[in-house]
């Protein structure tokens, strides 16, 4: 398995960090895919996180950023419904 194979478990894995900061709020968010060609991670806000509208300060500041650190094939992160 190489790298990119691996990219769902190893979101996964950050994901697992950082839920507990989403659930204080009644929120959460879940991976969905990478798309290898634009190198972007797409995820999906559930609960409160969903309808918030600080979403996207909260997928830029904190989660692009920390993907981006953790994952180093990964260059941008989106939001997707």
């Amino acid at each position: 398995m190489n790298a990119i194979d691996d990219i769902p478990s190893r979101a996964e894995a950050v994901l697992v960090k950082l839920r507990p900061y989403l659930e204080i709020d009644g929120g959460g968010i879940e991976f969905v895919r990478f798309e290898e060609e634009t190198r972007t991670a797409e995820v999906r806000f559930t609960g409160n996180c969903k309808n918030c509208p600080m979403w996207l300060m909260t997928l830029r500041a904190g989660i692009e950023r920390f993907f981006i650190k953790e994952i180093p094939e990964i260059r941008r992160v989106e939001g997707v419904s």
